[in-house]
């Protein structure tokens, strides 16, 4: 991360190989962090905190996930596509995630559901090598609907 950053080739879309090691979860944190940075200030794309803030939930969240099952390298895409960022994971595991029930007395193995009650919009599909993971998180602050009835 030292030194002046390298301009993509696509202002909206990033990707990345990451290690399969522990680190590369802080990486993948930090990489979400300047890409949601460089639209703000080279793109102008309005991002609020609490974009900043889920997108590196959500990659920190599926990240860890990818390594902790698929214990191998990782494929990260951040993708800005109108008003939403779309993060993606590739990993080589084909075992598809599936969200457990909830359980107040479970100490951990909470990241899929943290994750499917902070975005948008989440797909999962199998590839013919792993999977693909891709949550979508809104730029900007979703406003509550509106209340109904008394």
């Amino acid at each position: 991360m030292e030194g002046s950053p390298v301009p993509y080739p696509d202002p909206f879309e990033f990707t990345a190989a990451l290690e399969g090691d522990g680190g590369s979860i802080a990486e993948a944190r930090h990489l979400a962090a300047d890409f949601l940075i460089r639209l703000q200030t080279e793109q102008g794309l309005p991002v609020t905190a609490r974009a900043m803030d889920l997108t590196q939930l959500v990659v920190s969240e599926l990240v860890t996930n990818a390594y902790k099952y698929a214990q191998g390298p990782a494929l990260l895409c951040l993708r800005a596509v109108g008003s939403v960022v779309e993060i993606e994971v590739w990993d080589s595991d084909p075992v598809l995630p599936v969200a457990r029930a909830a359980d107040p007395g479970r100490v951990g193995q909470h990241g899929l559901e943290i994750v499917m009650a902070v975005v948008q919009r989440f797909d999962v599909r199998r590839e013919p090598v792993g999977k693909r993971i891709t949550a979508y998180v809104p730029l900007l602050d979703d406003p509550l609907p509106p209340p109904t009835g008394n």
